[in-house]
Formats: structure tokens, C-alpha cells, sequence
């Protein structure tokens, strides 16, 4: 049986992207992403926050070239992308392993939910298909095509209650 494996997050960068080189010349940019939850304690009735800490790792030039265009510590983005574990050797021989996001070099998804001239809430999406990027679009949702209607145009009546 073949499985899934597809993150989706939505936190701000923890600092500013990285952007190494490997020996391909290929460009990887990496980051932390930080996504937090809150929730009010049953028994303090205080506020309470939980952050959690991702590596992200970027081998799509396209999507690469944006994060390290736009932005910085900071930015809030959308991302789609897989989990990936990674066996290394740190510096004493130790080998470690570390689990990342990473959006591969055709696959992936980078949405900026900040604004770049800092006044209006735009967004500009980036995805990691053989496309061009695709500006304005908000969520996975309204990227998918309309429904074309028999009646010229005209929106879909369907009865559902909401």
C-alpha cells in the first residue's frame, strides 16, 4: 500500500534563511519555523502557550530564490511539504540524526502571509511545479479551478443550507 507523507504548517521564521550551495551548485536555503497553539489552563485559568521548533530545508530553486528574497526573521508563511529524518556526524564522530520539512525541487509549497509593502494583507503563492508562481492566491482551496456552470456563468445553486 503506498502512503502520504505531506506536512502542512503555518508559523513564523525563527531567523533569517540560510542559503548554502552544495557541491552541484545547487542553492538550499533553510530555517526554523515556529508554530505555536494557545490554550487556557482548566485549573490556573492562565493563558498558556506551547511553540514548536521545524527545520525547514528548501531544494526548490524557485520557491528558494523567493524565501530568500522576502523574507526574514519574522515572516509568517503557509508551507507544504514532506518529513523527512537524515542520519550525520556531528563534529566529535557522534552520529546524529535530525528530522526536517523539506520541499523538494518539483514539489512543495511556499505561501507569504505577509505583506511586502508592510500597509495591505497581500499574499503571493509559490509552488513547486514546472509553472510560474502564482500571485495572489491565498490557500490550496481557491487554487483549484471553478466549477463551470450550464447557465453562462451564472453561480452554482445547489440548496445547501450554508
Amino acid at each position: 500500500m503506498a502512503g502520504v507523507n505531506k506536512v502542512i504548517l503555518v508559523g513564523n521564521l525563527g531567523k533569517d534563511p540560510k542559503v548554502s550551495t552544495l557541491n552541484s551548485g545547487d542553492k538550499v536555503v533553510s530555517f526554523t519555523l515556529a508554530t505555536s497553539e494557545s490554550w487556557k489552563d482548566k485549573n490556573s485559568g492562565e493563558r498558556r502557550e506551547k511553540t514548536e521548533w521545524h527545520n525547514i530545508v528548501i531544494y526548490n530553486d524557485n520557491i528558494g530564490r523567493v524565501v530568500e528574497q522576502y523574507c526574514k526573521k519574522g515572516s509568517k508563511v503557509y508551507l507544504e511539504g514532506q518529513i523527512q529524518t537524515r542520519k550525520y556526524n556531528d563534529q566529535s564522530g557522534a552520529e546524529k540524526y535530525i528530522t526536517e520539512i523539506v520541499l523538494q525541487r518539483f514539489r512543495g509549497e511556499l505561501t507569504l502571509l505577509d505583506s511586502r509593502s508592510g500597509g495591505e494583507g497581500g499574499r503571493e503563492s509559490f509552488g513547486g511545479e514546472e509553472r510560474a508562481p502564482a500571485f495572489g492566491r491565498s490557500s490550496p482551496a481557491e487554487r483549484r479551478p471553478a466549477a463551470a456552470s450550464a447557465g453562462g456563468g451564472e453561480a452554482f445553486d445547489d440548496d445547501i443550507p450554508f
